[in-house]
């Protein structure tokens, strides 16, 4: 397994995140569950990919900032039929090295009540709840977490 760092555009990236939202659609039972701004070109400083050995792309994440010292995991995803691949670590990992490199204190992230499975990767990962941030914080469903890198 390797972890690419991609462009937002890369078509990889794009089905990627594609899946990620038909499954997000299908938990939450509506196209749009995501309170606040959706990431885009415009604010993602880094997306990643992770290839199998044979180049298959199968799963995907990225890192907005939201001040000096803090970043946000944005779409982060494995295809199902990868999960316990190993590949949500790596790219975990890459994305707090990256964010580490720079200078930022800090990963949060926002995942939903729908995602207990989610929930226990991140807190498996070292992430801790804290209250709602930014947009999330009048989300009932929202459920937040941090990491102090």
């Amino acid at each position: 397994m390797r972890i690419e760092h991609v462009r937002w555009d890369d078509p990889d990236a794009e089905a990627l995140r594609a899946l990620q939202r038909a499954e997000i659609a299908e938990r939450y039972g509506t196209p749009d569950s995501e309170p606040g701004t959706a990431p885009s070109a415009g604010d993602i400083d880094l997306f990643v990919v992770a290839r199998d050995g044979d180049g298959t792309a199968v799963g995907c994440g990225g890192l907005r900032r939201l001040d000096e010292d803090t970043g946000e995991v944005k779409r982060m995803y494995v295809r199902s039929e990868r999960r316990g691949s190993g590949a949500a670590p790596l790219i975990l990992a890459a994305l707090e090295d990256w964010a580490r490199e720079r200078g930022w204190k800090a990963l949060r992230l926002e995942t939903g009540d729908r995602q207990p499975d989610a929930v226990r990767f991140y807190t498996r990962s070292g992430y801790a709840p804290i209250p709602s941030f930014g947009a999330y914080a009048d989300e009932p469903s929202s459920l937040c977490f941090e990491r102090v890198l």
